[in-house]
């Protein structure tokens, strides 16, 4: 059955899963045990309603952290927060899972029929324990369908990281153990061994690195080293894999410009019309995220699908670039040149910042793929009248807001922007996240070969026409801080990773693993585009705005560069600056759930 398809049945008791707590007798109060849990498609329904938990495409991904930057200030990132604002601590797909888990043994069906839906749900319960623990540390682990007289569990403490980390692990290798191979094809595609082998190998990065860069001990029988050996392993497993998976060069979607160069006009400040001529490059990294089918794309391990002709669809295709988000400065000095070069370093022919054009010339190809610029086609409309982005759109505090909003999931079909109506496909799993993980884990375990960054990252390289990297990179004159010192393959690796997975949701979490909070405190990660006079007369000419006068300013070593707060550049001052022991680290609790179990305990720094 495809996922995407959910019965009567299944809808009935998602329904009534979703109002569920631990404190429910029956959460199935439209069912009995008797009439159901007896047949493989009883089994399948209910994983059914479990996998609508999957992560789904958004326009928002990375919003907080340095490659981004929002309309309203982050709480979090500028540490206003509230306790009374805590949030997260929900154990509803938890106890949904364990529901199954208690209750699918009495299925009429084939052994393996049931672990193949057992694995489904643990699944599910891996990816859900995973948030937990990144968001809270401790939690307590449930493995059991609880009743309101399980008093001992229902009010215990929380369980150390590392032991709940454990039983991740086993969730996710039984799901290796049980699941079916990737299939090629399927439209509404379900977890399978490649899937789970890539999340096993996404949570032992995280935790072998967090474990290795905040210098903690071995414990509950996990370490840095066994950690990383286990993400390694897990993501050659995928690189190995019968579904021969690769890195693709994404292709014009239909309705989407295919030519090389527009003509449009503007009005100047002077109300006189006149015509403005761009090349317009060629996208294979970025055309990878709007195309409306990848069942068959080689670079989905798994995906999500989104299919007009169901109603399943999102709203990021009117969403992406004008939702109040853009990239702070800091990220886009982060793109090589096309040759590998660092931008600052010397003889890179890095032409500086002045404008737009100069700022993008002869860098790493995924940069205005990324980021937009006058070389992408903001639209074709019904008549095949072609646009470009409009400057003031750039850098309005509910659109671009830095001045360099994001173009990575816009598409020019000018369908894609109608409300309730765009259908890119999302990936759930890309192969070059595998390669990305599998090149860092090498790397921090020292078996980082020439061999090993030809079948990573320079298979990614390759794909935008980048020069390769070697096992002895040129050091960056201008790095970024990371509070302490990076060799620099890995940096190289970072930064790739950064480029690569960019807006993808990742970036928070490999600042906190990485230990890395320092890169915060750079005023440039919360400033946008570099106010030049270049580029106040190609604003004042193209948008008939005679200053940046959309927006204030700021100044930072000299420069002035657009400033979406009124908070200065103070990083200490204006709580961008983590302390060693920042209660940032992890989320607090609600108050509500420890005055229900004082057991719990709040994080440091909450109380």
């Amino acid at each position: 059955m495809k996922l995407k398809y959910i019965a009567t049945a299944a809808i009935v008791a998602g329904g009534i899963l979703q109002s569920c707590s631990y404190t429910d007798l029956d959460p199935l109060e439209g069912f009995t045990d008797q009439s159901y849990w007896k047949t493989a498609t009883d089994l399948e329904l209910y994983s059914n309603n479990l996998l609508t938990n999957l992560p789904g495409i958004s326009s928002t991904y990375d919003d907080e952290s340095d490659d981004m930057i929002t309309q309203s200030i982050s709480d979090y990132l500028f540490n206003t927060m509230s306790v009374s604002n805590a949030s997260g601590w929900d154990w509803t797909l938890v106890r949904n899972c364990n529901y199954f888990i208690t209750h699918y043994e009495t299925a009429q069906c084939s052994e393996a029929d049931k672990n193949k839906y057992l694995a489904e749900v643990r699944f599910i319960r891996a990816l859900r324990y995973f948030a937990l623990i990144k968001r809270f540390g401790d939690v307590p682990w449930y493995d059991e369908d609880l009743q309101t007289d399980d008093i001992e569990q229902l009010y215990k403490p929380r369980d150390p990281r590392n032991f709940v980390l454990g039983k991740i692990i086993e969730d996710l290798q039984f799901g290796i153990q049980w699941l079916p191979e990737k299939s090629w094809g399927t439209f509404g595609e379900r977890p399978h061994k490649d899937a789970a082998r890539q999340q096993l190998a996404r949570v032992a990065l995280y935790y072998g690195t967090y474990m290795k860069y905040h210098n903690e001990a071995a414990n509950n029988g996990y370490d840095a080293n066994s950690l990383l050996t286990l993400a390694r392993d897990m993501s050659a497993a995928v690189m190995n894999s019968s579904a021969n998976y690769a890195i693709v060069e994404g292709t014009n979607p239909e309705g989407t410009f295919t030519g090389s160069e527009v003509t449009t006009t503007y009005t100047d400040g002077e109300g006189n019309v006149k015509p403005y001529t761009s090349a317009i490059y060629p996208a294979p990294y970025s055309n990878q995220f709007i195309q409306p089918n990848i069942s068959q794309n080689r670079e989905c391990v798994m995906g999500r699908y989104y299919d007009r002709e169901q109603e399943i669809y999102s709203e990021v295709g009117r969403q992406e670039g004008t939702n109040g988000i853009g990239y702070s400065y800091d990220f886009a000095e982060t793109y090589l040149m096309k040759d590998g070069t660092p931008i600052h370093n010397s003889g890179s022919g890095y032409q500086g910042d002045a404008t737009y054009e100069t700022m993008m010339a002869d860098r790493d190809p995924r940069m205005y793929q990324t980021i937009m610029s006058d070389h992408r086609v903001r639209q074709v409309d019904a008549s095949g009248t072609v646009s470009l982005w409009p400057l003031w759109g750039r850098i309005q505090s509910n659109s671009g807001v830095t001045g360099l909003p994001s173009v990575k999931f816009w598409s020019s079909d000018y369908t894609q922007w109608n409300a309730r109506n765009t259908n890119f496909n999302y990936f759930i799993y890309r192969y070059a996240e595998a390669l990305l993980i599998n090149a860092e884990a090498n790397a921090e375990l020292g078996s980082c070969t020439q061999a090993v960054l030809d079948a990573t990252i320079n298979l990614l390289r390759d794909r935008v026409g980048m020069a390769h990297l070697t096992v002895s990179p040129v050091a960056d004159a201008k790095p970024v801080d990371y509070g302490y010192t990076v060799d620099p393959l890995l940096y190289e690796i970072r930064r790739e990773r950064r480029v690569e997975l960019a807006h993808e949701g990742f970036r928070m979490d490999d600042i906190k693993r990485w230990n890395a909070v320092k890169l915060l405190e750079n005023p440039l990660t919360y400033l946008g585009i570099h106010c030049t006079p270049e580029m106040e007369a190609d604003f004042a000419e193209r948008s008939g705005q005679p200053t940046f006068s959309f927006g204030q300013t700021a100044v930072w070593q000299g420069e002035t560069y657009l400033s979406p707060y009124n908070v200065g550049v103070n990083s200490a001052a204006n709580g961008r600056a983590w302390t060693q022991n920042d209660r940032r680290w992890l989320y607090p609790i609600p108050e509500s759930q420890i005055t229900l179990n004082p057991a719990l305990t709040q994080n440091p720094g909450w109380n």
